[in-house]
């Protein structure tokens, strides 16, 4: 009967050592974020500095401030569909699709469809990733449209 203490001890080993807490990432990245990032009060994304950002680092930056909006209470869900991509980032859908594949096959972002309608969202483990990018990338001037 050592079946139920091992299973408690596993549970708990799993708990302390595998969990991660999502908003102590959020947290932790806020400064980088509120450099690039503004949130509003429907739950939107406002990119700052767009004009020296590729489409594909506006999509990682706007899913990124999803995660913040989620975690503020101003959305209910971190996932975005194409519609509202297109509306906040000024993109049209040629553009848009195409990136969105890329990332989804560089498993950047995830896909899900639901009631005939297409979300995307960030993974917090490429929240400090993306961030770091596009810091390092506006330190140094780049510009890759």
């Amino acid at each position: 009967m050592t079946e139920q203490p091992d299973k408690e001890r596993l549970k708990k080993k799993i708990l302390e050592e595998m969990t991660v807490d999502y908003s102590r990432v959020l947290e932790e990245n806020f400064d980088m974020a509120k450099q690039f990032i503004r949130l509003a009060e429907n739950g939107d994304v406002e990119i700052l500095a767009k004009e020296k950002l590729t489409g594909v680092e506006k999509i990682l930056l706007y899913l990124v401030g999803k995660l913040y909006a989620k975690e503020a209470g101003l959305t209910t869900t971190d996932e975005v569909g194409n519609n509202e991509l297109m509306e906040n980032l000024g993109m049209p859908q040629g553009s848009l699709l195409p990136w969105l594949k890329g990332l989804r096959d560089e498993n950047r972002i995830k896909q899900v469809e639901r009631d005939r309608h297409t979300y995307h969202s960030i993974a917090i483990n490429q929240v400090e990733r993306v961030l770091k990018e596009i810091m390092k990338k506006l330190q140094e001037g780049g510009n890759n449209n």
